[in-house]
């Protein structure tokens, strides 16, 4: 898991290790980092770091610091550094740093963005123009700056974070710089896993500059599920039978909207149920008798249910929701399902809204969860007593009985349509019938969802990820296979 917390925790850590060491310590660490990080850049580029022209974007406050020093640094291996004003008053000491060192301070309005009459061209930029404090957006001719750099195909590192976006809930409301690297120091921000900042970071590097270890609470503290993890999944053995890897009943779908149930099916199916009943409308139950005879189409012992989507207006939703919690099973809820829910429900329960459906089970508006993602799904666990799997470009599973938000691993655009949904929810109730956790199944879910579109891109159907995910899945499990005879091999 790669873990990220908000900024007052950050500021906590800073002003611990400032007490201990010192600001200019530390900040010289950081700019070693950033350095380092711009050296590897131009070398790639050009060979060497000798002769390279550079850029260092600069504001007022640290982040302007860490830059100057870092370009002091390179300055005195022989690149030719320019600094350029972009707001406020360069740090002093990072600034006397960079003259010395052979460095030169433009201002910002003194450059012409025209690419062939400008040879301040650089090979490389370096972005400390706002941190962890400043607020997102750019004034006007910085933005002009950022989008001269990013049309010119610059290469831009980006001290702790890109200039522009929101460290805690990754908002880019306006422009922002658009970095090909990020190097943070101590610990990942909320920033480098959400989306849209998420996209603007670039590979991220994370530097320990000696912030020490977190021992205080933190409001925003991500943890995103790495590939690694999703090796354990819940692999059949010789002793598995369709009950032990567990059966999901699924009511999804109706006959208006048929594609709902027969998605969610199969999501389940692909996602290593042992069993998979359906109990919905008779219009997608024959197509499902079609396309899935693994499928069983009569009540019976379930061990988890599938609930809500493609229900549309459905008069004994109530009735269904009620007789679910009353069998005291774990439960998948989404879309259609979501407006028949009670007040409270168990942590058992895992909610699958996207930003729209969230909004309206919370009273909002849909820009009010879109603006602050972390906020909206911990409200939703908080308030509804379920654990909650938030859809869209970064997902997100908030629990009512942890302070962790889980995050899925990012995938491409191309899960972005109609039915991945559906599918989604069929996964998360395979991984609940065999006994995870609603926390884990839904972040294990969209992950695997997510890898496949990943490895397997392009305008693929709903249902053929889902086949391309039971391969995934398997090959997973081969992969962990090989891990475990290399550690035994190791051991001998």
């Amino acid at each position: 898991m790669m873990d990220a917390y908000d900024v007052a925790t950050i500021r906590g850590l800073e002003a611990e290790a400032i007490a201990e060491v010192g600001e200019d310590t530390l900040m010289r660490r950081a700019a070693s980092g950033v350095a380092a990080a711009v050296a590897r850049d131009v070398v790639s580029l050009r060979g060497r770091v000798y002769g390279t022209k550079i850029m260092i974007l600069i504001g007022p406050g640290n982040n302007g610091g860490d830059a100057l020093f870092a370009g002091a640094r390179l300055a005195r291996r022989g690149a030719a550094v320019t600094g350029v004003r972009c707001l406020g008053r360069p740090h002093a000491r990072g600034f006397a740093a960079l003259r010395d060192a052979g460095g030169r301070l433009i201002e910002i309005d003194d450059l012409d963005l025209d690419e062939n009459q400008w040879p301040l061209k650089p090979d490389v930029a370096v972005d400390g123009i706002l941190g962890i404090g400043g607020r997102p957006g750019l004034p006007d001719r910085v933005a002009a700056l950022a989008g001269a750099l990013e049309s010119w195909l610059v290469p831009t590192v980006a001290v702790d974070l890109p200039s522009g976006v929101d460290a805690d809930t990754g908002a880019v409301p306006t422009s922002s710089i658009r970095a090909t690297r990020t190097v943070t120091f101590g610990e990942l921000k909320p920033c480098h896993l959400l989306e849209p900042a998420r996209s603007r970071c670039g590979e991220v590097q994370v530097i320990d500059i000696g912030l020490g270890t977190l021992h205080m609470p933190a409001d925003r503290w991500l943890r995103q599920m790495e590939e690694d993890e999703l090796t354990d999944w819940p692999y059949p053995d010789a002793r598995s039978d369709k009950y032990s890897r567990g059966v999901v009943g699924v009511d999804a779908g109706s006959n208006q909207y048929p594609g709902a149930g027969v998605l969610s099916t199969y999501g389940a199916v692909h996602g290593g149920a042992g069993m998979v009943r359906f109990l919905g409308a008779d219009k997608p139950a024959k197509i499902i008798r079609r396309v899935l005879p693994n499928v069983v189409f009569s009540p019976g012992r379930v061990q988890a249910h599938l609930l809500g989507s493609g229900w549309g207006d459905r008069r004994d939703g109530n009735k269904v929701i009620s007789a679910a919690l009353d069998s005291e099973l774990p439960a998948v809820v989404d879309a259609d399902g979501l407006k028949y829910l009670p007040k409270k429900v168990p942590a058992t329960w895992l909610l699958t809204p996207h930003a729209g459906e969230l909004a309206t089970l919370l009273g909002e508006e849909r820009s009010w969860v879109t603006d602050d993602p972390v906020r909206a799904v911990r409200l939703a666990a908080d308030r509804t007593g379920a654990t909650v799997l938030l859809k869209g470009a970064t997902q997100l599973v908030a629990a009512p009985d942890t302070d962790e938000i889980a995050v899925a691993l990012p995938g491409p655009a191309w899960t972005g349509q109609a039915g991945s949904g559906d599918v989604l929810g069929g996964l998360c109730a395979a991984l609940l019938a065999a006994g995870r956790r609603a926390i884990d199944a839904g972040v294990r879910a969209a992950s695997i969802q997510a890898l496949t579109a990943r490895r397997h891109p392009g305008p693929l159907t709903p249902q053929r990820l889902a086949e391309l995910i039971a391969e995934e899945i398997g090959r997973l499990q081969r992969r962990q296979a090989a891990m475990i005879d290399e550690i035994r091999r190791i051991q001998q």
